[in-house]
């Protein structure tokens, strides 16, 4: 815990240099009689909280006078802003900035990132476009990226990791050969030039290429460049399910080597072979703790997980894109060997299938196709109904050669054991994996994990109050403060004066998750009032429609 005492004193050291006084005497907002949990992890008290601008100005008793807006607080707890640790809505927060999902869920800031980031798009990358309201914007660097996400105004604050799928794509395209000492200095530059931009730290995703072409010294070398930053390695380990150990160790090395802090996304065992071993994760990571390794990890209250059916596909078939993996979907000689390999593995590959035990049931199609919301083996019965004898991985194959390579699954693929006891971990904090998607408007697309809907709530409802597996007070610290001592997230994830005023306000009794995995598109009970820099975004349940958030740049006290 050392190096998160650390970093919550560099935090409250902020605070002291830059207290906000109402000198004045009057404030743009008071919440009143509310259960205070601060974010620090210390119990709660009844108490108010003043606003000025986009600025906490007092926490505590408060005295009667004047203020712009009012808001009464009794019955309800007071908590810092939710800060989700791994997010995925770094496109939909530009076609929608209501950010309507995750706002519903209190969250008032988004940590994007996972192995691809929103920037660079550089070198071999062409520069990536998206349709903005009526106009279509491109951009090539992370900076600029976070430029437009100040242009076109959101809901949330926004920060960003870069990828390494970025940096590695953009010296080395599609190609899957071994990038040479040149070729890994290229990719260090393209890294700083995003840190330099804002970025908080590298984020890989190693499971799957191009990042899983990444090996332990590269991944070393290129995260040398983010030490100069004190940036973070945040990574989706290599293999999640039999070869999670090693993987593990993996992170941890790259950490040590590199002198970097590491946060592992989204913790697990997603294989049931090892089900159950989840303390001997556990006992990895203490042990690298203790010897002053910082890494961390964060986890999502879901025992399914989310993945692309394209991940049976295994990675040697997945060099050259996309057109190149239908190709070889379409070769009668290429699909045998896919076959012998998704039945029978392939050396340090995490193999989907088989981490499910080829149990089609265990896969949920969350698309946009018309088998959307079905398990697969009710899809491949309604495939199959008039074929004799059909072969379930030729269907497969089909069905991907039908949506151009691509279908949003859900994975029935670790324990609720296993979950629990990884996010009850002093140095395990809270992440969604999750968009900021909508239950109307062209954001109600697909069949989406529900926690895109539920994650915050969920932890609040189901492991906090009803299973009494965290207290309160320490589902709010690994939802606010815990992430912004993860990151060096200046200012923001508790209540305090001289911090941004990013609040949220729920019903201790009432708050839960409604959304499930097929009938995804459902907000939360419970969470009350949302407000982002000082502005109320979420209105007794209702959004305002207002766009306060901002890009958060590494290294900026705004």
């Amino acid at each position: 815990m050392k190096s998160l005492h650390h970093g919550l004193l560099v935090v409250l050291t902020s605070l002291l240099a830059t207290q906000v006084t109402a000198q004045d005497g009057s404030y743009d907002l008071v919440l009143r009689n509310g259960r205070i949990v601060d974010g620090t992890g210390n119990p709660w008290f009844i108490g108010d909280v003043a606003v000025r601008g986009d600025r906490i100005v007092a926490v505590g008793r408060i005295e009667t006078i004047a203020a712009k807006r009012e808001i009464d607080a009794t019955g309800l707890v007071i908590a810092p802003g939710f800060i989700d640790m791994h997010s995925h809505s770094d496109l939909l927060l530009l076609e929608d900035g209501n950010a309507s999902s995750k706002i519903h869920q209190g969250v008032t800031t988004e940590v994007l990132g996972e192995g691809s980031s929103a920037g660079p798009y550089e070198g071999k990358l062409s520069p990536r476009q998206v349709k903005v309201g009526d106009k279509l914007e491109q951009w090539s660097t992370l900076g600029e990226y976070l430029e437009l996400v100040d242009r076109s105004g959101v809901a949330t604050n926004v920060a960003s990791y870069v990828g390494l799928n970025n940096a590695w794509q953009a010296v080395m395209g599609e190609s899957f050969d071994r990038p040479n000492g040149e070729q890994i200095q290229a990719m260090r530059q393209s890294v700083d030039r995003a840190m330099r931009d804002g970025a908080f730290g590298l984020s890989s995703q190693v499971m799957m290429p191009p990042g899983s072409l990444a090996t332990t010294d590269d991944l070393v070398e290129i995260a040398k460049a983010i030490v100069p930053y004190r940036g973070i390695y945040s990574t989706h380990i290599r293999n999640e399910g039999t070869g999670v150990f090693e993987s593990v160790k993996e992170a941890i090395e790259i950490g040590e080597r590199a002198g970097v802090a590491v946060d592992v996304i989204h913790l697990k065992i997603a294989d049931q072979q090892y089900w159950g071993r989840m303390n001997e994760v556990v006992a990895l990571i203490d042990a690298a703790r203790s010897r002053g390794v910082n890494v961390q990890a964060n986890v999502y209250p879901y025992t399914r997980g989310n993945n692309n059916l394209a991940s049976i596909i295994p990675p040697w078939a997945h060099e050259g894109g996309r057109d190149a993996i239908l190709e070889r979907l379409r070769d009668p000689e290429q699909r045998e060997r896919l076959k012998r390999d998704i039945l029978g593995g392939v050396e340090g590959w995490y193999n989907h299938y088989t981490a499910v035990g080829g149990d089609w049931s265990r896969m949920l199609v969350s698309g946009n196709n018309r088998f959307t919301g079905l398990t697969m083996d009710r899809v491949m019965s309604l495939r199959t109904q008039d074929k004799t004898n059909p072969d379930l991985l030729d269907e497969l194959f089909d069905f991907l050669i039908e949506e151009q390579g691509s279908v949003s699954t859900v994975y029935a693929h670790h324990t609720e054991e296993d979950m629990n006891l990884a996010m009850t971990q002093s140095w395990c904090s809270i992440g969604s994996d999750g968009s900021a998607y909508a239950i109307e408007g062209p954001l109600r697309r697909g069949n989406p994990h529900p926690r895109n809907f539920g994650t915050f709530p969920r932890v609040l409802g189901v492991y906090a109050r009803d299973r009494g597996l965290l207290s309160l007070e320490q589902a709010v610290q690994k939802m606010t403060s815990m992430n912004a001592a993860k990151i060096g997230l200046h200012r923001r994830g508790l209540l305090a004066p001289g911090f941004f005023a990013d609040v949220t306000l729920f019903d201790p009794q009432q708050v839960i998750d409604r959304a499930t995995y097929t009938d995804p598109f459902q907000y939360n009970d419970g969470i009350a009032y949302v407000i982002v820099n000082g502005t109320v975004v979420l209105d007794d349940g209702k959004h305002t429609g207002a766009h306060p958030g901002r890009a958060i740049r590494r290294g900026s006290l705004e």
